[in-house]
């Protein structure tokens, strides 16, 4: 069995890892870090010290009104991208150990085309 680097936890929730093929398990949030641990695979786990996250992602679709994924970004080793039955209750949670300047939105698809073109005409 794993040892948890939280000693209080505030949100244990079901939620998909999609780092390699999709991973399902739970994210707990608590007063040392994120983690994550598998279902079927309890040696398949993610903990990340809060003192480590860099930003948090969230791409947000229709306004606010859906929020299919989020990513977390480390300081070291890259982005974790994570997925969860009630995101914004995730997020809220983040939220107060993460500086909420921190937490941004990703680009939409026309954002994406947008900056490609301007790339693109620059030249």
């Amino acid at each position: 069995m794993v040892q948890s680097i939280n000693t209080k936890v505030d949100l244990v929730i079901d939620a998909t890892s999609h780092i390699r093929a999709s991973d399902y398990g739970q994210i707990m949030i608590g007063d040392k870090g994120f983690e994550f641990f598998n279902k079927r695979d309890k040696r398949k786990f993610i903990q990340i010290p809060w003192e480590e996250v860099d930003c948090v992602i969230a791409s947000v679709l229709f306004k606010g009104k859906w929020i299919p994924r989020y990513a977390i970004k480390t300081k070291r080793n890259g982005t974790y991208t994570f997925s969860s039955k009630n995101p914004k209750k995730v997020l809220r949670g983040m939220r107060e150990y993460i500086d909420p300047n921190n937490m941004v939105q990703s680009l939409g698809f026309f954002d994406v085309i947008k900056r490609g073109l301007k790339r693109k005409f620059k030249k």
